[in-house]
């Protein structure tokens, strides 16, 4: 991209401020750029973290897949908590460009950690518990079926898993020299104490630094305008467009050092990404001064803030090892045992959210007129129903990547093949592409006055989640003997997505703070993340659903793995359907009720 130097006032739309501040970029605040270019570095260490997450979790620690997915889950809900408290912390105490930096140094420590955990940990070795006895298992992973195997006395047996759940011993004759019943077949993977305390650390780390980095980047885009300049939505626009070109390039980069030189490479690219976002922002030669300033004349805590967002650090690592120690609910004892056997972060997402909504309602139904009730009305139930969306989308990292590792086939065009954790560049791809394709579509149809209002739009979202996983249902009747879709049909599921990403996302926040009573937009912005931390979480527990039984990281049977896949993708579609048409017919009150807001 080319700067321009030019005087600002020779800009279109260009401010006095601009011309104090040296000028434009592209007809906007030239400090844009660098805050564009920190934006995208930052996620472009997120966002290759991510890809490699549930792989790593799944093949590595060979952690089971309800373990990997809850972890998952536990994480990314996280990941959209935090930035509540980092967001009022900047506001009252910190500044937005003081935490931005905090939280960019601590978001690296977390990566490094994880990166250095992989360099010089060792892989957990997996072995099966047969009637109560423990054998080692080894896995050929130069066959393409990766083959895992167990030695019973002098005889190395292949472990073959059947539809009825039994699991068949084979000799290398082809003849079933064991069958270990239902339930007599125990995978399990032995893994280093201290390596897993290194992950659960790195994985805590980044969440903090993530709560102070991820609200207050944004905050100080908008405080490049002035109340009123018509640019900053075009700013803003720019802005996300650096979201998505670093999660593209770190998507196709980090898994493909993780498969061709080592987890630990994968990690470290994605460190070196934060690293360069600190350093753009740590040392921006004076270009955002006057930016994200703290609070004038108020105290300087932010040592104490500091010391205590690291302390708190410990308290994240409790929260993800409750998690992973969650018991089973105990079959037949409904919702009740179900809330009863949820760990305690998903204790404290679900009672917030759901003493929150109508206690707010409550209050708005005291202090508020009846437009202001019905207005909130409107925003709680679409908050709901983006619970809904999100928590379906969501399967991307995790379901849907382990899809991608064990029944898809990964070739492109019979050329090269791509990784599993490769195939999340599709989402943001199609994002980069469509973005300014919908962006016209509503501009041209508001023009004619056919825009649809916010609700049909969620409405449309859903569906959409519901007909990408039905496409992906649909390619599976197309398999082969090796039981893999073709890697079209989940790029097809990927486009599809993100069209209703396009019909939802860009809304929200703007729909949040048009509905709002005016005295608690701030906290209406709240409960916004933290129904996105709730679908988070929720995500988790429905891929949970879509868990499969491996041996070494390795599906013992790859029918039954894409058959309860299937299952659980097509119950999804039917249920993600089923709520946009709900949500279409409320649409019509929920119209009445916005009072003219689009």
């Amino acid at each position: 991209m080319a700067n321009h130097m030019e005087d600002a006032s020779l800009q279109p739309g260009a401010t006095p401020a601009d011309a104090v501040h040296g000028g434009t970029w592209f007809g906007h605040p030239r400090q844009l750029a660098r805050l564009f270019t920190t934006e995208m570095w930052e996620r472009f260490g997120y966002y290759g973290m991510r890809a490699l997450l549930t792989l790593y979790l799944a093949n590595y620690f060979l952690f089971s897949d309800r373990t990997t997915n809850g972890l998952y889950g536990g994480f990314t809900a996280l990941v959209y908590l935090t930035p509540l408290v980092g967001g009022l912390l900047a506001d009252r105490y910190l500044g937005s460009k003081r935490s931005v930096k905090f939280g960019a140094i601590v978001m690296a420590i977390g990566y490094l950690t994880l990166s250095l955990g992989a360099a010089f940990g060792e892989e957990a070795k997996p072995f099966a518990t047969i009637d109560g006895q423990r054998y080692d298992v080894t896995v050929d992973k130069a066959s393409a079926d990766k083959q895992q195997y167990v030695t019973l006395g002098a005889d190395k047996l292949a472990i073959k898993g059947q539809e009825d759940g039994s699991v068949d011993l084979v000799a290398a004759d082809g003849t079933v020299a064991k069958t270990v019943a239902k339930g007599g077949f125990e995978p399990g993977g032995e893994r280093s104490p201290f390596f897993t305390l290194v992950l659960i650390a790195g994985l805590s780390i980044v969440t903090m630094g993530n709560g102070f980095f991820k609200p207050n980047i944004s905050t100080m885009v908008g405080e490049l305008y002035p109340k009123g300049d018509k640019r900053r939505d075009a700013g803003f626009t720019i802005f996300y467009m650096g979201i998505n070109l670093g999660s593209l390039l770190s998507q196709a980069l980090c898994p493909f050092l993780a498969s061709a030189v080592g987890w630990w490479a994968g990690f470290g690219l994605a460190a070196a990404g934060m690293l360069f976002s600190w350093t753009l922002i740590q040392f921006d030669g004076g270009r955002l001064g006057g930016y994200g300033e703290p609070p004038a004349n108020g105290p300087d805590r932010s040592m104490i803030i500091f010391i205590c967002a690291l302390v708190a650090v410990p308290v994240i690592y409790f929260l993800f090892t409750n998690l992973m120690a969650a018991p089973r609910p105990v079959e037949g004892s409904g919702f009740v045992g179900y809330l009863v056997s949820l760990p305690l972060m998903g204790k404290l997402l679900f009672g917030t959210f759901l003493l929150g909504i109508p206690t707010i309602l409550i209050w708005s139904w005291k202090v508020g007129s009846k437009v202001e009730l019905q207005m909130m009305l409107a925003a709680m139930v679409l908050i709901v129903f983006n619970v809904v969306f999100w928590t379906l989308f969501e399967q991307a990292g995790s379901s849907l990547t382990l899809f991608a590792d064990r029944n898809t086939d990964l070739s492109i065009f019979g050329l090269f093949t791509i990784t599993a954790g490769q195939t999340q560049t599709f989402n943001a791809l199609f994002i980069v592409l469509l973005a300014p394709l919908m962006s016209i579509l509503w501009t041209s149809l508001a023009r004619k006055g056919l825009e649809p209002p916010i609700p049909i739009k969620f409405a449309i979202a859903l569906v959409g989640v519901g007909l990408g996983f039905l496409f992906l249902v649909w390619g599976a009747s197309f398999v082969g003997p090796d039981f893999k879709v073709g890697i079209w049909w989940l790029a097809g599921l990927y486009f599809i997505h993100s069209v209703a990403e396009l019909c939802i996302s860009p809304v929200g926040l703007s729909m949040i703070t048009k509905l709002s009573i005016a005295r608690i937009v701030g906290m209406m912005m709240g409960v916004w993340f933290l129904s996105i931390s709730c679908a988070q979480y929720v995500a988790g527990v429905v891929a949970q659903f879509a868990s499969v039984e491996t041996v070494g990281g390795q599906v013992t049977n790859a029918k039954v793995a894409l058959e309860t896949y299937i299952g659980v993708f097509t119950q999804i579609a039917i249920f993600a359907i089923i709520a946009g048409i709900v949500l279409f017919l409320l649409s019509f009150p929920l119209k009445r009720w916005m009072h003219g807001v689009t």
